[in-house]
């Protein structure tokens, strides 16, 4: 069997369509089916039947699909032992972030990665709904994901799955606030608080709704972004309080103070998402091993400026 012809069937059982096949393929929606047709003779029996007007795989289909990704990953390790045998990570290696992680963590992983030669690193961000991280896999070699404990949309899809950070989130305050003077704050705080809020569907909404279930009745949320950058505009102007990741929210303005929340676990998990091909190559796993290097970093100078600050205070 052609192993072009095993790509485009794993291809179909992870992207679901045969349209969604040619556009990730650069082909016609025509040829994928014509090959598929071909790999269908040479299995010698159906791998793919009618469903409305679509195509699904049968259960060899799926079957032989499970072996293309093992072929994948067979071929990806044998290229990988090849780079380590010349000891040259070389090659493009495709990453989505979303803006938070983006903006504190990846220019420091990228600027430690300039000195492998042949290594390219091309980096975008997006910051897509928690149901949306593991398809994004089809698309970059690694996806930087971040959702609540216990909450892992990615189970079962056959992802590698590396945990970077688990990083607190804070409740993000006016400096002026009624708040601003506590060491910390817990639901009954918060519940009369006029929020400012994610998109449905984005990871922290799920503490929201615990604080409500805590402190006894629905919140008011006033306004729903994405981009912290707007967030803390609005948190500075006094429109509203917010969560804010402790750290990766950067260097946060004067007129902001972050308070942590007592009562109601607040925290989220940031993982690097791959497919298990992908995770052979040495060029993709260098970029993994510096993005942990630089997230331990990160985490480490947040909580040795926080000792820092709690011996001064004490003293």
């Amino acid at each position: 069997m052609d192993v072009r012809r095993l790509d485009l069937l794993r291809e179909l059982a992870e992207r679901g369509s045969v349209t969604a096949v040619a556009e990730a393929t650069g082909r016609t929606p025509s040829a994928v089916s014509q090959q598929l047709k071909v790999l269908e003779r040479e299995a010698g029996m159906p791998l793919t039947e009618r469903s409305g007007r679509g195509v699904v795989l049968t259960s060899a289909g799926h079957a032989l699909a499970r072996s293309a990704t093992e072929v994948a990953i067979a071929l990806e390790r044998a290229s990988s032992l090849w780079d380590q045998f010349r000891n040259h990570p070389s090659g493009e290696v495709t990453l989505l972030t979303f803006p938070t992680i983006g903006a504190t963590l990846l220019p420091q992983v990228l600027a430690d990665l300039r000195s492998v030669a042949g290594l390219v690193v091309r980096a975008t961000d997006l910051d897509p709904e928690l149901a949306e991280f593991p398809d994004l896999t089809n698309e970059y070699d690694i996806v930087l994901a971040h959702t609540m404990p216990g909450e892992l949309p990615w189970g079962g899809r056959g992802l590698r799955a590396l945990p970077l950070l688990t990083e607190p989130l804070d409740i993000g305050l006016p400096a002026d606030h009624r708040l601003a003077s506590r060491s910390h704050v817990t639901p009954a705080d918060l519940v009369e608080e006029t929020w400012l809020g994610v998109p449905a569907g984005f990871p922290f909404e799920r503490i929201l709704h615990a604080i409500e279930q805590a402190g006894g009745r629905r919140v008011e949320v006033s306004q729903r972004f994405s981009d912290m950058r707007i967030v803390e505009a609005f948190i500075g102007a006094a429109l509203g309080i917010a969560f804010v990741p402790r750290y990766t929210s950067g260097v946060l303005p004067e007129n902001i103070v972050l308070k942590p929340l007592r009562g109601v676990a607040s925290v989220r998990q940031i993982f690097a998402l791959v497919r298990p091909d992908v995770a052979e190559r040495l060029a993709v796993r260098t970029v993994l091993e510096v993005l942990v290097d630089r997230a331990a970093r990160l985490q480490e100078s947040h909580e040795t400026a926080a000792r820092d600050l709690a011996a001064a205070a004490s003293s």
